[in-house]
């Protein structure tokens, strides 16, 4: 092997995808409810997207940022008329995106400290991973940045306690993703922005995971009526085509002129038509409601199928992005789950993460709980034999 290994991998090659279906290199098909961890939301290789990037290979693939590039301004405007805000700065990844909305907090507002919460998850460089409240992601790193400072997440109480005129922001997910699909309720989520207003402190919403339409609004902090500075997006952005973006309010762009920050490869012509095709899909109000009903219905289907089962100790979330909290590891059930045809993923130690793609069909959603019923009655049994 030539590669760290960084990562533990499934012992699983996929060979070719489409839409909500993907086939690995001994032809067997599998219903993925991955969906590479939210990021193909509109299924593997959709026909709009795969056109507008083929027609761009065919014009030119990258350019610097030193030139005009119409598909980012076009990419930024969807962006901005999705979320109601003003500017979009473009970069590769969900924890570059961050990146940005730290150092344009602090550089706007002159001050350091960042409030962020435990068990939340902002990526892995050495802001966003100070940003983080998860000892597990820091460990072995040495000393982190020492101006994050972390709340328990859904405590209202505890951030309305909160006086500190040295805080440049908050940051914030909706639904904590990897701290196991956990929702923000409004009461909580509202106290942040009341308490950013009172500070004189900045809201940053981290949607990597929970944006481009995955709760079924364009936006996750739309179902809670807030009106955030910086909101920090990726994953589903380019339908697989690695892209990032931070949008902010009109106040801040003075903090972010020319030179204050940069990337090389963000929105190039190429990243920017895959960004621009997938908005055109996704920001469609009826395709948005489609993904809130399918929510419901998953929702639904998960709960008269494992409501019988001792091991279930919850269901949660919003849209098609679904956590099943269960008594056993939750990665014994990941596995079982392949060995059935579906792909899922953990969402901390208990909790079975499912994120299908944004077009999967009502009779895949009925399967998929019904596969998950086998196997946590399989595992079931196998206890009582044990």
């Amino acid at each position: 092997m030539s590669l760290f290994p960084t990562y533990n991998r499934f012992p699983l090659t996929i060979v070719s995808g489409e839409g909500t279906k993907v086939t690995d290199d001994q032809g067997k098909e599998y219903l993925d409810f991955v969906s590479g961890i939210a990021v193909c939301n509109l299924g593997h290789r959709p026909p709009k997207v795969q056109e507008a990037l083929q027609k761009q290979l065919d014009q030119v693939w990258h350019v610097s940022n030193l030139y005009e590039i119409p598909a980012q301004q076009k990419a930024a405007e969807l962006l901005c008329e999705g979320s109601g805000l003003d500017y979009a700065f473009f970069c590769n990844s969900g924890a570059e995106a961050n990146e940005a909305a730290i150092k344009l907090a602090r550089k706007h507002t002159g001050r350091e400290k960042i409030i962020s919460f435990k068990q939340s998850f902002h990526g892995r460089t050495f802001a966003t991973m100070s940003a983080t409240g998860q000892a597990k992601i820091q460990e072995g790193f040495g000393s982190l940045l020492q101006t994050f400072e972390y709340f328990p997440y859904n405590d209202k109480e505890a951030i309305e306690r909160v006086h500190d005129g040295s805080v440049a922001a908050i940051m914030v997910e909706v639904i904590q993703g990897e701290g196991g699909v956990i929702p923000g309720t409004t009461e909580f989520l509202q106290a942040v922005e009341a308490k950013c207003d009172e500070l004189g402190a900045l809201m940053i919403i981290d949607e990597v995971q929970t944006g481009i339409g995955r709760t079924g609004k364009t936006f996750a902090y739309q179902h809670h009526g807030l009106n955030p500075d910086i909101v920090t997006t990726a994953k589903g952005l380019g339908s697989g085509f690695p892209v990032g973006a931070m949008i902010g309010k009109e106040k801040l762009a003075p903090s972010f002129s020319a030179g204050a920050h940069g990337s090389t490869f963000g929105g190039n012509p190429l990243a920017s038509a895959a960004v621009q095709a997938t908005l055109e899909e996704i920001f469609v109000s009826s395709f948005l409601t489609d993904v809130e009903e399918k929510g419901h219905t998953f929702v639904q289907a998960l709960q008269e199928e494992l409501s019988s089962l001792n091991s279930v100790k919850d269901i949660r979330g919003k849209g098609l992005m679904i956590g099943v909290e269960v008594d056993t590891p939750a990665i014994e059930l990941v596995h079982s789950l392949r060995g059935r045809g579906l792909l899922a993923v953990v969402a901390g130690p208990n909790v079975l993460r499912l994120l299908p793609p944004l077009t999967v069909e009502t009779e895949e959603l009925q399967r998929a709980a019904a596969l998950i019923k086998a196997s946590l009655v399989e595992q079931e049994k196998n206890l009582q034999n044990a």
